[in-house]
């Protein structure tokens, strides 16, 4: 297996893409809502949905936009969310292959960029976030869901071993409070910031990427035994004979404003 960390996002995702298409995690859940609500898009909007996984995101703004580019790195996810797309009938979606760190686009082409549970796969999610900003119109929106751990280090190290071990192409999550640097970086405006958890069944988790049992047996380990703080955020529990455990989520709104110009950053 390739140590290249886009690499192995394209075999891991490639090899699941279906999996996240069909998967209720991410078709549904509390953030989307919210972050729709939050940047309330206008129908003359040109959206840019980044690393669009099984399309849920870009289907879910399609009704309310001019129109959505849904890009991802990996082209048999990308083909997936369009045929899942295309068969409910949304016409203004158009799909391109593209690096998250490095967006072929032009400076300042869209009024709203959304990425939701996938940046931490990302190699470098402050640049990330600048690309965001670069392809931003002045007075544009940017919404960010993804997956957050304890400021607490050996936690966030913890959980972050977890996800690795399910699925070699995690990179790291971040703290909320490493989010919101980010986006200061980038000279973008937050707006808002918020805070879920989600519960997930440990076995359903695991099938999403087909992790051996081997790999489940060392996890199982990892979420029961895990130390005080990552326990605490994970909250392991055994309910009905299916493991289940809690992942956190952080969902932020910034605008691109003059302030982002004016400190240099595109």
């Amino acid at each position: 297996m390739s140590t290249d960390p886009r690499e192995l996002v394209k075999q891991q995702f490639g090899a699941h893409a279906d999996n996240y298409v069909n998967s209720t995690d991410h078709s549904t859940g509390e953030s989307l809502d919210r972050l729709l609500e939050l940047v309330s898009p206008r129908p003359g909007w040109r959206a840019l949905d980044v690393a669009t996984g099984g399309g849920h995101t870009a289907l879910a703004l399609a009704p309310h936009v001019a129109e959505v580019v849904a890009t991802d790195l990996t082209a048999e996810m990308l083909a997936a969310a369009e045929r899942f797309i295309r068969a409910r009938g949304a016409a203004n979606v158009s799909f391109r292959e593209a690096d998250a760190t490095a967006l072929p686009f032009a400076d300042a082409e869209f009024d709203l960029v959304t990425c939701r549970i996938a940046p931490h796969h990302f190699p470098d999610c402050a640049q990330f976030v600048r690309e965001t900003a670069r392809v931003l119109k002045l007075g544009g929106l940017a919404a960010v869901i993804d997956n957050v751990v304890p400021d607490d280090i050996a936690a966030a190290r913890h959980i972050n071993a977890l996800e690795k071990l399910r699925d070699p192409s995690h990179n790291w999550a971040y703290t909320a409070a490493d989010w919101l640097g980010f986006f200061a970086a980038a000279g973008l405006q937050v707006r808002h910031s918020e805070i879920f958890t989600k519960t997930r069944d440990f076995d359903i988790w695991n099938d999403r990427m087909e992790v051996d049992e081997r790999r489940r047996a060392q996890m199982r380990v990892l979420l029961l035994q895990a130390p005080a703080a990552a326990r605490e955020a994970l909250a392991p529990q055994v309910v009905g004979g299916a493991l289940k455990f809690r992942l956190t989520e952080v969902l932020i709104v910034a605008t691109k404003t003059l302030s982002t110009l004016s400190d240099g950053v595109p």
